[in-house]
């Protein structure tokens, strides 16, 4: 592994919720593909961009800063889930697997950002 943030459990769990994120949202109308499919994609992608962003090169000060830009994606994209739950694009399944894959993550962001302090 060539970059520090390939290390990070919590950059390859924000892969995975990406990956996760991806097959869900196709599932998703036509007429949400510039609207809420875009939102939750990008969301989804932003978490682990932002942590390999941040880890590379950056002061701890920094690093955190990134880390809290990926916290409010991950956010957005349980925010982004309620709306698809309740417009009925996901299942309760994919509802609460991508739910509890963003607790997760920002259980993990918020101890990484506790261990730069």
């Amino acid at each position: 592994m060539a970059f520090k943030f390939e290390k990070l459990i919590v950059w390859q769990k924000a892969v995975d919720l990406s990956d996760v994120v991806n097959q869900v949202k196709k599932q998703f109308p036509k007429e949400e593909v510039y609207i809420l499919t875009s939102q939750i994609k990008r969301a989804a992608d932003s978490v682990s961009l932002n942590i390999a962003e941040g880890s590379t090169g950056q002061s701890n000060p920094e690093f955190n800063r990134f880390l809290g830009i990926a916290l409010r994606s991950a956010i957005k994209v349980v925010g982004c889930i309620f709306l698809a739950k309740r417009r009925e694009y996901i299942s309760d399944d994919d509802f609460y697997k991508i739910y509890k894959m963003c607790e997760e993550i920002l259980v993990m962001i918020n101890a990484l950002r506790n261990s730069l302090k």
